[in-house]
């Protein structure tokens, strides 16, 4: 449902020529997922655009929440969720520190105060104890956390069947590296061409890439820095010129708000 990294794009006050492109491919909102199929309905994060992703990919009930980290861009939404827990509670999965941080950012939700125009009513659950052996089943979609590092703060990768999807790191394990074998679609955090203390550059999600057995990977949370057409004549270069072998069998594109993937559970 969204793409783009914490400013989204076009940037405000900013006239540069990618903020300025008139390709619906370069309007990117704040990061997030949507898993659904005819009876099962899961958003990744909830960032503070979900009100219009919600709107714009007709959204009607939402089973469950799963939240990579609490960063603005990936929490600062869930309020907007209250449609969707007037009659139970939905639940919200994550590791344990982003739950602490959600209790504590979102604090009225969890005090017993008066209603006045609503609040969310969620259900937090620690995502600790699944595992690929112990999978976490959510109505008709069985799936796992992925453990990651976005600088010192944890961040939580999923993967739902051939599917894996992780953003917000620049460190993954090699335990859960292991976890994306068998893999054959991967949305990767990939921000820009230059270094960054907490993301993927593109040359290093393109060397996790290498490692994994995705034959076709998107690259996510992305800046103004290029539009939609120049990363994919850019992501063409470095499969020739990165010197990873493995990644020329590959489709390597940039990740767009509303592009689609097939899942195999």
């Amino acid at each position: 449902m969204g793409s783009g990294t914490s400013h989204g794009m076009p940037v405000i006050a900013c006239d540069c020529a990618a903020c300025k492109s008139k390709d619906p491919k370069d309007n990117r909102m704040r990061s997030s997922a949507l898993i659904q199929d005819d009876t099962t309905c899961i958003v990744i994060d909830t960032g503070p655009e979900f009100r219009i992703q919600a709107l714009r990919f007709g959204i009607k009930k939402l089973d469950a929440v799963l939240v990579t980290h609490s960063h603005a861009d990936h929490i600062h939404g869930l309020d907007d969720i209250r449609v969707f827990s007037k009659e139970k509670s939905v639940p919200i999965y994550s590791n344990t520190q982003t739950l602490a941080d959600i209790r504590n950012r979102f604090d009225y939700i969890f005090k017993c105060t008066q209603e006045g125009g609503g609040k969310p009513h969620v259900e937090l659950f620690d995502v600790k104890n699944y595992t690929p052996a112990n999978p976490l089943v959510i109505k008709s979609v069985t799936l796992f956390p992925i453990p990651m590092k976005h600088g010192c703060l944890d961040s939580t990768g999923w993967r739902i069947g051939n599917t894996a999807y992780l953003t917000d790191l620049n460190f993954l394990p090699e335990q859960s590296l292991q976890m994306l074998d068998g893999i054959e679609n991967l949305v990767i955090d990939g921000l820009r061409e230059r270094p960054h203390t907490t993301h993927f550059n593109f040359d290093e999600a393109l060397q996790v890439v290498s490692k994994t057995t995705a034959k076709n990977v998107w690259l996510t949370h992305l800046t103004h820095d290029f539009t939609n057409e120049q990363l994919k004549v850019l992501f063409a270069e470095k499969k020739r010129t990165l010197g990873l072998p493995s990644l020329l069998n590959r489709s390597i594109e940039p990740a767009y708000d509303g592009f689609v993937i097939e899942i195999k559970l």
